[in-house]
């Protein structure tokens, strides 16, 4: 689908804000005059607007007033303050599409809060959108038709992969792939510190890390082999691999990945 034509208010300019803006706005998804969006502070508008090249401000009700379609990026807590003034204010009322990526604000509390009568999509982006290698998982609330959920889904394609789930699956998505660059940041950064023993020069172990993590993420979606069969392609008999897996099973570091998906999915469906 294409949104062409199509008038979006970005509400909230951080740092998936800036990140959609600017992607819509670089591959021509939207035309910068069909583009607007806000930020809390009149300076920080200023300075987007000109680095953006769009047209940015303070006044969310200004922005939404004639919009096809409202993309709200702000916090849970800021989201149902939000949506209150644009609701009291009369903003709503000519019926825009509103595409919310708040991690544990559900559909129905969307709905309720932009005055029952709006289609809803909840969106769940992550934070390699920046580089446009983002995972995004949308669901539809109850008065979204297929043809929002392409709007949406256009939106943000931009950005990486898109998926469409129930909204029962929102709170795992939040906990696998919305918490997850933070999980493999994380292995990055240990396997670098293991080259790093070893003795090579630590900007090089991070290279190492990284590119070996790129590359065996495009392995398993490229080939859609499991990533178990891909693991035992590099596990020779009594090889170096099998050697370094077993220390990895001693330490449950499979559990102990499962168990921090599992645990931001419980701390999501709380917010």
């Amino acid at each position: 689908m294409s949104l062409h034509g199509m008038r979006i208010a970005v509400i909230g300019l951080g740092t998936m804000g800036r990140a959609l803006a600017g992607a819509l706005l670089s591959d021509g998804s939207v035309a910068a005059t069909d583009l607007v969006a806000t930020v809390g502070h009149a300076e920080n508008a200023e300075r987007l607007g000109r680095e953006l090249g769009l047209a940015v401000g303070t006044d969310n009700c200004a922005a939404v007033a004639k919009a096809d379609l409202v993309l709200l990026c702000v916090k849970p807590g800021v989201l149902r303050r939000v949506l209150g003034e644009l609701r009291e204010a009369g903003a709503l009322e000519h019926g825009p599409l509103v595409v919310s990526i708040a991690a544990g604000v559900r559909s129905g509390e969307l709905e309720q809060l932009s005055g029952g009568a709006l289609p809803v999509v909840r969106a769940m982006p992550n934070t390699p959108c920046l580089v446009g290698e983002g995972m995004s998982a949308l669901c539809a609330g109850g008065l979204a038709s297929s043809a929002h959920l392409d709007a949406a889904e256009a939106l943000l394609a931009p950005l990486g992969r898109v998926v469409r789930l129930d909204e029962e699956h929102m709170d795992a998505v939040t906990g696998l792939s919305a918490s997850g660059p933070a999980f493999v940041y994380l292995i990055i950064e240990a396997l670098s510190e293991g080259g790093v023993m070893v003795g090579l020069p630590r900007k090089v172990a991070v290279e190492l890390a990284a590119q070996t993590v790129l590359g065996a993420a495009r392995m398993v979606q490229e080939t859609g082999r499991h990533p178990a069969a891909l693991k035992d392609d590099v596990t020779t008999p009594a090889g170096c691999t099998i050697s370094a897996l077993l220390a990895l099973e001693d330490g449950k570091l499979r559990s102990v990945l499962a168990r921090g998906v599992q645990e931001a999915a419980r701390a999501a469906s709380e917010l």
